[in-house]
């Protein structure tokens, strides 16, 4: 077969580098990407630089393969055949809406592949689909557009609301805005629209508004969400002691009557259950109880189980540190907020492809063995170090086999080559329980110290 006699060596050397550039040929496929401009751009529209040209040269970036959009540009300057300045306007100009469509489309892939692999965790709540939502502000940006070269402030280039599957542990979906001050609760009627019936829904307090809690109710969908301050309701009986949380925190339980009125001005009443969670530790804020709101009946989780439920949505963020350590999900020199939040999507279709290759590896490895003991970091880092040369020595028409292979083989040669991969080269790094700084001494202003001197009194064991 061509895949044996072409990438032998890689695969019998690298094969988690091979897994990465097959992968990446079958989540790039030119083909696909261009369709998704075809049916979501509105104003932009295809003349020399093809969408699918302008999303390879970002995923350069974002994967730190290419430094900058400039020495991504020159790399592939003759495949792209148009100017810098072209590349550059293309950017500034891709709407939300096709930056969006992209990360649906990287997630409706990579599920399917997951799916095929069989794997996919067991829902947190059987019978729901789990999904985690939280909000994304992206970093302040040069200030290289003309208008913002003499203010002091920070420019916000936008923001958006991202969508986690609990099952696939997928980023599903993306909700943008190029309004960087906007709120998180402007977008809220966006989220709405894709929930269906089967749905869990677990957030933080800033997206706890009635309007979003009777929409998700509508829908026939579950919440856990954290219960806002300023929410208003009315508790209906004393606290019940309902357990302790594994952590040995103790969680009570009482139902709430929360009242909406909808656009027609007509009032609606539900009662929630309305679980605390008194904490051992006070949070940043300084709280030391959580209060948490839920529509889930006590069949589909005790009290107990929803403040664990809640607990669990750090995972997302989880999600967004690996984003920030793996991979350059933020460029600042894009301050076009259209540029930025395209640059993002293409992160987040890149989280989804090395999620997708986690998951072949905890099919072939076990998830246990690769959930506590492979570093994603270094898995990042041995890509970057053998990619160019992988490239130079197997050319690009080689690996177009794998975009146009059926799904089911394309998994069944991931689980082959992941397989191969041998796990123990890529440690997880456990670290142990921060020690608070030392106290420095008296402040020295533009004193030095030279540092030979202060080792020479270093004490030498006896």
């Amino acid at each position: 077969m061509l895949l044996n006699r072409v990438f032998k060596s890689f695969v019998e050397e690298r094969p988690f580098c091979v897994m990465v550039r097959a992968t990446l040929e079958r989540m790039f496929s030119p083909v696909r990407l261009d369709q998704i401009f075809r049916d979501y751009a509105k104003k932009q529209y295809k003349r020399d630089l093809l969408f699918s040209s302008l999303v390879e040269l970002i995923g350069q970036v974002v994967t730190r393969v290419e430094p900058s959009v400039l020495a991504s540009y020159r790399s592939m300057k003759d495949l792209l055949k148009v100017s810098d300045e072209a590349v550059y306007q293309k950017l500034r100009g891709v709407e939300p809406g096709v930056s969006e469509a992209l990360v649906r489309d990287a997630f409706d892939q990579a599920h399917g592949v997951l799916k095929s692999l069989k794997a996919l965790d067991k829902p947190w709540v059987p019978g729901r689909h789990v999904k985690v939502l939280d909000g994304n502000s992206l970093s302040a940006t040069e200030h290289r557009i003309h208008e913002l070269r003499d203010m002091w402030d920070g420019p916000l280039p936008g923001r958006s609301l991202v969508v986690w599957d609990q099952e696939s542990r997928l980023v599903e979906n993306a909700i943008l805005t190029e309004n960087g001050h906007a709120s998180e609760r402007s977008l809220l009627d966006d989220v709405l629209n894709t929930v269906t019936n089967k749905d869990l829904w677990i957030a933080d307090r800033n997206f706890c508004t009635l309007g979003f809690l009777f929409g998700l109710w509508s829908r026939r969908a579950r919440f856990v969400i954290r219960q806002h301050g300023q929410l208003p309701g009315i508790l209906q009986e004393k606290p019940r002691r309902a357990g302790k949380t594994k952590q040995g925190e103790p969680v009570w339980e009482q139902p709430m009557k929360i009242t909406y009125q909808d656009k027609t001005g007509k009032d609606k009443t539900r009662t929630v259950r309305r679980i605390t969670v008194r904490l051992q530790k006070p949070t940043r804020d300084g709280d030391c109880e959580l209060h948490i709101l839920t529509n889930l009946t006590q069949k589909e989780a005790s009290a107990v189980k929803v403040a664990e439920l809640y607990a669990k949505r750090w995972t997302i963020e989880v999600v967004f540190l690996e984003m920030q350590t793996a991979l350059s999900c933020e460029v600042d020199t894009l301050g076009y907020p259209r540029a930025a939040l395209f640059a993002f999507c293409v992160a987040l279709l890149l989280q989804n492809t090395f999620s997708m290759l986690k998951a072949a590896l905890r099919s072939a490895h076990g998830a246990s063995q690769v959930d506590e003991k492979v570093s994603g970091i270094l898995l990042s880092q041995e890509l970057r170090k053998t990619y160019d040369g992988m490239m130079v020595q197997i050319p690009a028409k080689h690996w177009t086999v794998f975009s146009t292979m059926p799904l089911k083989e394309f998994a069944r040669v991931l689980l082959n080559l992941a397989k191969k991969v041998d796990i123990t080269r890529y440690p997880k790094s456990r670290r142990g329980p921060k020690k608070p700084p030392p106290k420095k001494k008296r402040y020295s202003n533009g004193g030095h110290v030279a540092t030979a001197k202060i080792l020479a009194l270093r004490k030498r064991p006896p």
